[in-house]
């Protein structure tokens, strides 16, 4: 790839102050200037709908249009119940259906990441591998080594409330390596 590779990070948690999104930041900083990431906001997509789905609502339109301009696709998965959270799926839903009768869906052979963050002790592991299997089934490349779960988010926050990651930084920034390698061997 001779560009800088275009990364879309998709934070399955639309809470302002969301860990997951926290972690999405750090792993823009991780990447530095050899990737673009951008968060995507999905919070006005609305409820999947067959009745709305031709035409799709605007804001399906926009995050289409963003997935299909993404050389790559990060995942920030929060653990919800052993699994991934009913935005995130709702959003997955959306883009997982064909755009019209001649365009297919727009995540088929996209290279994805996953990474997560959580209160837990579990981590995001559980929610991570229904994901893994919900993003094969749609046909994403998906990166299954390494992915980054981290546990005891509570205890990587510093008197201000700051998302200090300590040694699970090497994880990201190893994450972030590999990714960009699986990118480029599209």
């Amino acid at each position: 790839m001779d560009k800088k590779p275009a990364i879309l990070a998709i934070v399955g948690s639309l809470r302002k102050d969301s860990f997951n999104r926290r972690l999405a930041e750090i792993t823009r900083d991780a990447l530095g200037d050899r990737a673009t990431l951008t968060i995507l906001d999905f919070a006005d997509v609305p409820l999947m709908n067959q009745d709305h789905e031709f035409p799709p609502p605007d804001a399906v339109r926009r995050v289409r249009e963003a997935v299909k301009a993404a050389d790559g696709i990060w995942f920030f998965t929060p653990e919800y119940n052993h699994t991934y959270s009913g935005v995130l799926k709702n959003l997955i839903d959306w883009l997982s259906r064909p755009i019209s009768k001649t365009e297919p869906q727009v995540l088929g052979g996209k290279p994805a990441a996953i990474s997560g963050i959580t209160p837990s002790i579990a981590g995001t592991i559980p929610a991570q591998d229904h994901l893994v299997m919900l993003l094969s089934y749609l046909n994403m490349r998906v990166m299954n080594v390494p992915r980054v779960s981290i546990p005891g988010v509570f205890g990587l926050l510093d008197e201000d409330g700051n998302l200090a990651l300590g040694d699970a930084q090497n994880f990201v920034n190893e994450q972030a390596d590999a990714f960009l390698a699986f990118i480029n061997r599209a």
